[in-house]
């Protein structure tokens, strides 16, 4: 991320407890992204919804421009993430979706399933989240109409 404004540097992440485990990998794994860890700090049951919504927040605040969601499955935590109107999270489970959500959706937010997919192929997303550029051009007026 080249972009110097502080917002744009830091990414929040947060998790419930079945995304804990990837969520602390994560952060081992790519040492030289700045994080806003929202939690949980713990392997014990928390509800997903908490969560997003903090996530959600920080965005909404300007303490991060993006995020990055992880609970057992990934599919909880998206859906309560999306309910907010300024989030577009997108669940994915390869690198390819990964690219495309930002190229395509200019998504800002980044679901994962902790239980679903390993912790190389989450680096990978995540990292292809962070280095992708939305492309615009026909795709702004499809993100338009999302409201």
């Amino acid at each position: 991320m080249a972009d110097n404004d502080e917002s744009t540097r830091l990414v929040a992440i947060a998790c419930d407890h079945g995304g804990f485990a990837l969520k602390e990998a994560l952060k081992v794994a790519l040492p030289d992204v700045t994080w806003l860890d929202l939690g949980t700090d713990r392997a014990e049951s928390v509800d997903y919804p908490d969560f997003a919504n903090k996530l959600a927040n920080a965005i909404k605040g300007g303490k991060a421009a993006r995020g990055i969601l992880i609970c057992g499955s990934g599919i909880g935590i998206s859906i309560a993430a999306n309910r907010h109107a300024h989030i577009r999270c997108a669940l994915v489970h390869d690198v390819t979706c990964a690219r495309l959500c930002r190229q395509h959706n200019d998504a800002n937010v980044l679901a994962l399933g902790g239980r679903m997919i390993g912790e190389a192929v989450a680096k990978e997303c995540v990292e292809a989240f962070l280095s992708t550029v939305f492309e615009g051009g026909r795709h702004q007026k499809r993100i338009d109409k999302l409201g």
